[in-house]
């Protein structure tokens, strides 16, 4: 499970009780290390926590992280564990006040950390609302509202869904919002919230999912409830700009605001949740007909930024509107000239949204991988050389773009899972060898018949759809997403996407070479998502929209094979890769030199969590 599945809150919590022989109090703690770190660049994580952050990617590059389910997480994780560092909500407080507001809203404000950032600011006429579910953290926070130098101050306690739909339906407003929102799983919101989520959506008419978060419908609530000309200042999961789930909350954003700033910090900020944040920064429009001015960031190598002028921040950045807005938001990370040569080259003749020469399709869902995929032991064990079939779906199958016999007998020699269990549609159950028969019994002794999957199907140790494709596509990629050219003809579980080339679409060779090139890599990181450890992830409707160059060309993929599983340096393969099918297409070398350089940008972005990126980082 990707750690945006996760149930984490970033949240304005208590940190926990503190140990023996540590006096300094977290919050102070976390202060402390924010003025340390104000004018330092970001520099790699230490080597444990390096090994731990690549460990946690590893798994999720090979498709082995753990599925955690709602039992089975703690109450921190549930309820909001982590909290608002003081010069961030400080940051975000001066900012609002700017605007001399009159009311302010604090729609998940835990023990007071974003009212607590008010103390000692110009807050004379505010009157101050803050919102809280737990009874002891809105009585902490209601402390801290007490103690502040407002015209009024109160907390209460209530779930936001619940309470902001009645101030909805009376017209309230604030003229400021600050927070940090809960970023809950929606199957792990209890059932009135995952109804109040779904009726919150509808009530502007947007596009619901089960796949939301609760900070998204946390955020449209919040911004529906500002005032005309009202500013918002959360901070939210950096995944706002790209996760289909959140394009509901893109498309309000448009809608409502004047301008929309996300300040991008690139050190983690909730490093126990290794989960990227923004400070999103929103000026509300003064009428419904007022044009938006767009979306801009502004990227932040350091905390520097927390020292600045916030308002000068938000008046002098770079916005930009139109179709760079449309559906994902990680092209206001490009360039203007960028920009321009990205557009340039999407209109070329011979480049290919993937949609139109090749099919995409999941891999062979099995609903127990570890059951269904065995090695040779296994095999040898049970007696079953003749229900299985050669297989691959994991980065460490795959080292070059060539999945042939002699990978494949390297990967059974290493001791790796190459066999798919299979028993054919046609196969009489009840005829089964013995041996076999004691294997799919220790299958149910481990409950397997019991998953969803599994049990749907009758009976559950006969896998549907199973059939293999001339290509494959690992889900995950860290570099750069590479297809396979399946010589062997292998199977591939739902790790990995099975591609078919379109009849009047290339051959398998030349699609297969000409997708390592820096346009495809570039669109891949504009389209796909990403998550906690840096991990580069596509959906089949992101595949779709991939922009391949398919020049005249003849593809030379044994030297590029060769070249990957070589660990050739991934932007020197590129490099080489766009000399001769960029170049071929239509593209300068200077301006595919700017691809490249986008592509690097944007790619050192997602791998901040696992610290410097370099150019050394092979595929």
């Amino acid at each position: 499970m990707s750690l945006s599945q996760e149930s984490v809150r970033l949240d304005t919590r208590n940190a926990p009780p503190r140990r023996p022989g540590k006096p300094k109090s977290r919050a102070r703690a976390s202060e402390s290390a924010l003025k340390q770190n104000r004018r330092r660049p970001l520099v790699p994580p230490t080597p444990a926590r390096q090994t731990a952050l690549k460990e946690r990617f590893t798994s999720q590059l090979l498709g082995r992280a753990i599925v955690n389910f709602k039992e089975n997480e703690s109450d921190d994780k549930l309820r909001g564990g982590y909290y608002t560092p003081p010069e961030i909500a400080r940051f975000l407080s001066r900012w609002v006040l700017c605007a001399r507001p009159k009311s302010l809203l604090e729609p998940s404000c835990g023990d007071g950390a974003f009212l607590r950032a008010l103390a000692g600011l110009n807050t004379a006429e505010l009157r101050v609302t803050g919102v809280e579910r737990l009874a002891g953290e809105a009585a902490k926070a209601r402390k801290v509202a007490t103690a502040l130098k407002t015209r009024s101050a109160q907390v209460v306690r209530a779930d936001f869904l619940h309470w902001c739909q009645k101030r909805l339906d009376v017209g309230a407003t604030f003229d400021a919002v600050t927070g940090n929102p809960p970023y809950i799983r929606y199957q792990y919101l209890d059932e009135e919230d995952q109804q109040l989520s779904e009726k919150l959506f509808a009530r502007f008419s947007l596009a619901f999912t089960k796949h939301t978060n609760a900070w998204v419908p946390f955020v449209i609530a919040s911004i529906a409830l500002l005032s005309p000309g009202g500013r918002l200042a959360m901070v939210i999961p950096s995944e706002l700009m790209h996760v289909l789930h959140a394009g509901s909350l893109r498309k309000f954003l448009l809608q409502q605001s004047r301008r929309v700033l996300m300040v991008d910090p690139n050190e983690l900020l909730f490093e126990a949740a290794l989960q990227g944040t923004v400070l999103l920064m929103v000026e509300k429009k003064t009428a419904e007909s007022c044009e938006s001015e767009g979306v801009a960031i502004h990227a932040a190598p350091d905390n520097s930024f927390l020292d600045s002028d916030p308002e000068e921040l938000f008046s002098t950045a770079k916005y930009v509107n139109g179709e760079v807005l449309n559906g994902k938001w990680m092209k206001v990370l490009l360039k203007p000239e960028e920009l321009a040569v990205f557009e340039k080259a999407k209109a070329l003749p011979s480049v290919k949204r993937f949609i139109n020469i090749a099919k995409v399709d999941v891999g062979i869902v099995t609903g127990a991988n570890k059951f269904f995929l065995v090695d040779d032991n296994t095999v040898a064990r049970y007696g079953l050389e003749k229900f299985v079939k050669p297989m691959f779906g994991r980065s460490e199958h795959c080292p070059g773009v060539v999945y042939d016999q002699g990978i494949h007998e390297s990967n059974r020699k290493r001791g790796l899972p190459t066999n798919f269990f299979s028993i054919d549609k046609d196969e009489d159950t009840a005829r089964l060898p013995k041996r076999v028969l004691e294997y799919i019994k220790y299958g149910e002794s481990q409950k397997l018949h019991t998953r969803y999957k599994c049990r749907i199907r009758s009976p559950w140790f006969r896998v549907p759809s199973v059939y293999a494709t001339p290509i494959g596509l690992l889900k995950r990629s860290h570099n750069y997403p590479r297809l396979i050219l399946n010589s062997l003809g292998a199977y591939t579980t739902d790790t990995a996407y099975r591609i078919s080339p379109l009849a009047a679409g290339p051959k398998a060779e030349k699609l297969v070479y000409c997708f390592v090139n820096s346009l495809t890599a570039l669109t891949a990181e504009l389209e796909g998502r990403h998550y906690g450890g840096g991990v580069l992830e596509l959906v089949p409707s992101e595949i779709e929209n991939l922009l391949v160059p398919l020049p005249a060309i003849r593809p030379s993929l044994a030297s590029l094979d060769k070249a990957v599983r070589g660990g050739t340096c991934a932007l020197r393969l590129l490099k080489m890769q766009d000399d001769k099918v960029l170049t071929a297409a239509g593209l300068s070398q200077e301006e595919s030199g700017l691809l490249r350089q986008a592509l690097i940008r944007i790619r050192s972005r997602r791998h901040r969590l696992l610290g410097a990126a370099t150019e050394g980082d092979s595929e």
